[in-house]
């Protein structure tokens, strides 16, 4: 955007008075001191300027120091003006925009500084002031009352009407920049926001991905210390099997990191697909070297799903198999799947007794960031989850997810 020598100008004149108002007040009283000087020194054709300079130039002198206090008392400033020209014009000089300078330039910041009652009330009162000593002025007695009223009538009134606009401009300039500010903040707050969901979304997926892959490892790795002196065959198995675990958990790391790392270039590696309840055969297999047996259990037709709601699915079942891995006394676990008209119910247990571990992992993951976080990727689809201890013993986690998210789930659930 290019700016003018004019605007530049400009520019550095408003903040140059922005630094040193004084100054240019000052400046601004002493020509307005000239003007109404000269103001003073004409007179009509054939006429003789009244025998009153001292006086008339002291009150002039007075009119114009009263400006300088025209920001902090703008009031006082009109009414010492005013009484000064009411003065100078009832002793007989020729009524100018000249003379009036000083009274003209109090009307304006007074329009300016001030709210509209107040600019009318002493708006008013300085016309009637000023056009009353010009009515009573004998330096225009050839002049008709009307022509001698009417000029001092409009010159006063173009310093409030000017003033009035400028005021009206500075208002609409000073909300124009407080809706700026407010929406930049308001650009910030969502910004922010955004951050924060992501990084909630990403905590998320990482801590599903590790959690439950190490808690296999550990799992595996504990039952193969367990039997290796006693089954030689079935810990090798079990360390072939823990092998797989950790590639699968190198490999939805690298996806997760390749998606937090993806730009927009065309020729960047595709990523790989998001697992889904078709890896639901393979949660199994790892779940049963660990030393737990998993059911799955399916009712009603399989329909599809859409990749955010699979993806949600998955990690839910992923997770509460995990818990059942990590905390529960038993070594079996059932997974139901309900597709009942638009929604699919899942339903995650385990049989073991109501032990005090089992409650205890009931009070205490409800608050910590496995079932929390399975409550979070349920509610961002649109769905609902519950988790709590069996009463007949045991741990459930139940979800009612719907066949197609709601709303901004699905961007979040298929990142």
């Amino acid at each position: 955007m290019t700016t003018t020598p004019e605007r530049r100008y400009a520019d550095r004149l408003d903040e140059f008075a922005g630094r040193h108002p004084f100054v240019v007040d000052l400046v601004l009283v002493a020509a307005l001191m000239g003007c109404a000087t000269l103001g003073a020194m004409l007179t009509l054709p054939g006429a003789e300027p009244p025998d009153q300079d001292g006086t008339a130039s002291c009150l002039l002198g007075v009119a114009c120091l009263a400006l300088l206090k025209h920001r902090s008392h703008p009031r006082l400033a009109v009414v010492v003006s005013a009484v000064c020209a009411a003065i100078v014009v009832a002793f007989g000089y020729l009524l100018t925009p000249l003379l009036l300078a000083p009274v003209m330039a109090a009307l304006y910041w007074l329009a300016v500084l001030t709210d509209r009652r107040t600019t009318r009330a002493y708006g008013i009162a300085t016309l009637v002031a000023v056009i009353v000593a010009a009515a009573i002025s004998d330096s225009m007695e050839h002049v008709s009352l009307l022509l001698r009223t009417i000029g001092p009538f409009f010159w006063l009134l173009l310093p409030l009407a000017v003033g009035n606009m400028t005021g009206l401009r500075r208002a609409y300039l000073k909300a124009v920049q407080a809706r700026a500010e407010h929406a930049e903040r308001t650009r910030e707050e969502e910004a922010r926001l955004r951050v924060t969901e992501e990084r909630m979304r990403i905590a998320r997926e990482l801590h599903d991905v590790v959690a439950h892959h190490m808690a296999l490892a550990n799992a595996q790795a504990g039952t193969a210390a367990h039997l290796a002196l006693t089954n030689p065959e079935q810990t090798q198995k079990i360390l072939t099997d823990l092998t797989g675990t950790t590639s699968s958990a190198l490999r939805e790391l690298k996806a997760t990191l390749g998606l937090l790392r993806q730009n927009d270039d065309p020729d960047s590696a595709p990523l790989e697909p998001s697992p889904g309840l078709t890896r639901l055969p393979e949660l199994v297999t790892a779940c049963a070297s660990a030393g737990v047996t998993v059911t799955v259990a399916t009712e009603g037709d399989p329909q599809p799903l859409s990749p955010g709601v699979d993806l949600t699915a998955f990690r839910i079942v992923q997770e509460a198999l995990t818990n059942v891995t990590k905390h529960a006394t038993t070594e079996a676990a059932c997974v139901r799947l309900v597709y009942s008209g638009s929604r699919l119910q899942i339903t995650v247990t385990n049989d073991g007794p109501a032990t005090t571990r089992a409650l205890l992992n009931g009070s205490v993951e409800s608050h910590g960031f496995g079932v929390m976080g399975m409550r979070e990727r349920a509610q961002s689809i649109g769905g609902e989850l519950s988790a709590g201890p069996r009463p007949e013993g045991g741990f459930e986690v139940a979800t009612a997810l719907p066949l197609q998210p709601h709303g901004a789930g699905q961007q979040e659930a298929t990142a």
